[in-house]
């Protein structure tokens, strides 16, 4: 299953590998396939000094926070999306959260989900129908099931 991964939660992952949501990221290869604009790993780059104030991290343990949570998500340039794909995710979300709309832009050309931890987005676009936006609850929950199905399948092959 491809899904769309914002630069929050990106973030989130890099200072708490330890949690919910760096576990899905690190531990769910798998199940899910993972997918970021190229940009992201730039945004990264030029937050570092942020992240360590934050995680209290040294540079070095933050760039192996960094390298776990990153290796399982394939950073794809802006460039292969096609241009519909752009106005669609401008359209729906400029008066929302501009930021986001590389994100959409990216949902909408590999016709998957975006996960995101921002509620107001969230909430925003469901308000205009678009419902391809999950949280780390609702990941946690499909991944629980897809486990699950492989479980069941593999007790009765």
């Amino acid at each position: 299953m491809r899904v769309i991964v914002d630069a929050n939660i990106v973030f989130s992952g890099i200072l708490n590998s330890t949690g919910n949501i760096g576990n899905l990221l690190i531990n769910s290869r798998r199940i899910f396939n993972f997918i970021a604009p190229e940009f992201l790993q730039q945004e990264i780059r030029y937050n570092y000094q942020k992240l360590m104030n934050i995680s209290k991290l040294p540079f070095e343990d933050l760039l192996e926070e960094k390298y776990r949570i990153c290796k399982s998500i394939l950073f794809i340039s802006e460039e292969q999306i096609f241009m519909e794909n752009w106005e669609f995710a401008y359209n729906l979300a400029n008066d929302i959260d501009p930021k986001d709309i590389v994100y959409l832009a990216f949902a909408k050309q590999y016709e998957c989900n975006l996960w995101t931890g921002d509620k107001q987005l969230k909430k925003g676009l469901s308000a205009k129908g678009f419902e391809n936006v999950v949280s780390t609850n609702e990941m946690l929950d499909i991944r629980q099931q897809i486990l699950s199905e492989k479980l069941l399948k593999n007790e009765n092959d």
